[in-house]
């Protein structure tokens, strides 16, 4: 099941600035741009505290002494610190913009890199909006969480230092009432830190199953407005909507709730230290001009106090989007245990003669071959059946198995073996006498080329959806596959080969959609072919042309075809026979049909009162034979012989 908010880890006891310090190999090639940011923003800052400084040389100097000439020049003073102030300010953002544009841009680049090396296990397990949502949401977040709340941070904390320094410098009886407050604030912002944590996970995780019923709702638009489920799809999604609108009013009651109490408790400290400091004026122990510094000096710290709640809020949403950044970068990649240099024969396999053995394959060991294989899906119940228990099956050089077998037996599972998209449990499957697991990935999809029941088409031109299967095939080589598809209504296109077929190719038809997928699947004429019914959506007319362009393709690499209809069964040498998670009978389609009762089955639909119906006996389906004796194995008298073998 794909992983949803309530799927997703306990944050109690995670470190908001461990999460944090995860992002450093993306901040350390822009950290000179970063540090002088916060060097210019801490100077800025700073100078706020000189303008108090300022005053009181106005009120106990030029206002004292009646000066006016005084009082224009302090105020010059002050409008010049103004503008210093806001110049640098400016500056800081500058110097941020550029470089965290780009630490964002390189975030996403890697994981685009890293989901297209997961496993496709990994993608089962996980709903598509919930890694978007990572690629967009969550980065936006932990950009502006560098531009700003990392930055001021450290500026106002260091703001509010040098703050109490002058403050306690200037009356050290007042500046003590001011810090009364410290240790009351340290414990709401605790408490605040521990609970927004959690109630930003989870409205980050809601955010990706809002997603996720967007995307899905987008990409089967026409089965939504087929079944006219408009309605239900509109109510999931207010659903999910209403749950999050209630997270985020959490959030904001959390973030309300704090911003009040850090405000109200230091304007108690500044009423309190206000009262006691008008008396010191009064009996003429302090000055009135320290008293107006000592005032505007508390006042300039309103804002760096008053923002902690905000910018820790900020900090515990971007600790947030690392972590679930992160879940995904911390998933393992597909790995290949041989990284060794290729050997001669490891050229593109589109160089060579198709089926051609590496150098020192004995033949009998050349081909496709399943031993022992076993697998069971990583998130299977423990103690349930596996879905392939003991697979062992040989397709020789140059030959087509099809491989037949009740819903649900396993068939696209064990085609999805030979490329690797999943690891067999246990045994070994070899191409050529060479075992999957030694060859690097990609190698191995250059010598397998693959084409599933559901065609998946991507937004790009014609062209270059059938080149996925060879990229450095050239445009006759196009043609061809597009012919052997069967697929010349490219030609009645706007653009023909260069039109785009929109985003999953839903501008086509399902029968136009598969047989561009075969076309990429054949076009670079490839050693090995893994072909899932991919006749499914044809009609029987269409069906015909391509079986017969097909047949040729299949002379020249060895193929395992699984097959639902006698018509694509008659493709194929042999015929493997699965069931009950093993491989339960492979002979021709006549020897299975006349001798295996499930067999018959399946090709008939049927069963007659003396046991299984003979297709052989059914019109239309026993002459002309459409079939092909195996290659090269024929007796003297040039009658067939076969391997089949029942387990």
């Amino acid at each position: 099941m794909p992983t949803t908010h309530s799927d997703t880890p306990d944050t109690t006891d995670r470190s908001a600035v461990r999460s944090l310090q995860r992002l450093w190999p993306y901040v350390r090639p822009v950290r000179a741009r970063l540090f002088s940011a916060a060097f210019v923003a801490i100077v800025a800052s700073c100078l706020s505290l000189v303008i108090p400084l300022v005053l009181k040389w106005i009120v106990d100097g030029p206002v004292a002494a009646g000066d006016p000439g005084g009082v224009w020049f302090g105020a010059l003073v002050l409008l010049l610190l103004g503008v210093a102030e806001a110049v640098l300010f400016g500056f800081r953002r500058w110097l941020v913009a550029r470089p965290l544009a780009g630490v964002e841009a390189a975030m996403r680049a890697d994981l685009f890199r890293h989901l297209q090396r997961l496993p496709v296990a990994f993608h089962d397990r996980w709903a598509s909006g919930q890694l978007l949502s990572r690629g967009t949401t969550d980065l936006m977040l932990l950009r502006m969480f560098l531009a700003f709340p990392l930055t001021f941070l450290l500026v106002n904390a260091t703001t509010i230092l040098v703050g109490f320094v002058i403050l306690l410098g200037q009356e050290w009886t007042l500046g003590l009432v001011l810090l009364v407050p410290v240790l009351p604030l340290v414990v709401v912002c605790s408490l605040f830190e521990a609970r927004y944590s959690l109630v930003a996970r989870k409205a980050q995780d809601q955010v990706g199953d809002l997603t996720t019923v967007v995307e899905e709702s987008v990409l089967g638009i026409r089965i939504i407005k087929g079944f006219g489920r408009h309605r239900s799809q509109a109510e999931a999604f207010r659903g999910l909507s209403e749950r999050l609108r209630g997270t985020e009013l959490g959030k904001a009651r959390l973030l309300g709730s704090v911003w009040a109490l850090i405000t109200i408790i230091p304007e108690l400290a500044i009423g309190a230290a206000l009262v006691l400091g008008t008396i010191q004026v009064a009996d003429g122990s302090l000055s009135a001009g320290t008293l107006v510094a000592f005032l505007s000096t508390a006042l300039a710290l309103r804002w760096p106090v008053d923002s902690i709640g905000f910018l820790l809020a900020m900090s515990q949403e971007a600790a947030t989007a690392a972590d679930r950044y992160f879940e995904v970068m911390d998933a393992a990649e597909e790995r290949d245990t041989h990284d060794g240099p290729r050997t001669a024969d490891e050229g593109h396999p589109r160089d060579g003669a198709a089926g051609a053995r590496p150098a020192g394959v004995p033949a009998k060991t050349g081909g496709l071959r399943f031993d022992g294989v076993a697998f069971r899906y990583p998130d299977a119940p423990a103690g349930s059946a596996p879905v392939l228990a003991r697979i062992d099956l040989h397709v020789r050089p140059g030959e087509t198995m099809a491989l037949v077998g009740g819903t649900g037996s396993g068939k696209t599972t064990l085609t999805a073996l030979v490329p690797r998209l999943y690891e067999p449990t246990s045994g070994r499957i070899t191409l050529d006498g060479q075992d999957i697991t030694t060859m690097p990935r990609i190698r191995l999809r250059e010598l397998v080329s693959v084409a599933f029941e559901e065609p998946t088409l991507f937004s790009a031109s014609v062209a270059e959806n059938v080149l996925m299967g060879a990229q450095g095939a050239d445009d006759e080589e196009v043609r061809r596959s597009l012919d052997i598809a069967q697929a010349g209504f490219v030609d009645a296109l706007p653009h023909g080969a260069a039109t785009q077929v929109g985003e999953q190719g839903l501008s086509l038809s399902g029968g136009q959609r598969q047989r561009l997928a075969l076309a990429r699947a054949v076009v670079g004429g490839p050693r090995f072919l893994v072909l899932d019914d991919p006749l499914s959506a044809l009609d029987v007319h269409t069906e015909a042309l391509v079986e017969a362009a097909l047949r040729r393709v299949l002379e020249d690499t060895t193929a395992l075809v699984v097959a639902h209809r006698p018509s694509t069964v008659m493709l194929a040498d042999r015929v493997a026979l699965l069931s009950g998670g093993r491989i339960a009978a492979v002979g021709t389609h006549h020897e299975l049909l006349r001798t295996n009762a499930e067999y018959a089955w399946l090709m008939s639909g049927a069963e007659g009162p003396d046991g299984p119906v003979d297709l052989m006996d059914r019109p239309g389906t026993g002459a002309p034979d459409r079939g092909r004796t195996p290659k090269g194995r024929t007796d003297a008298a040039g009658t067939a012989r076969t391997e089949g073998t029942s387990r």
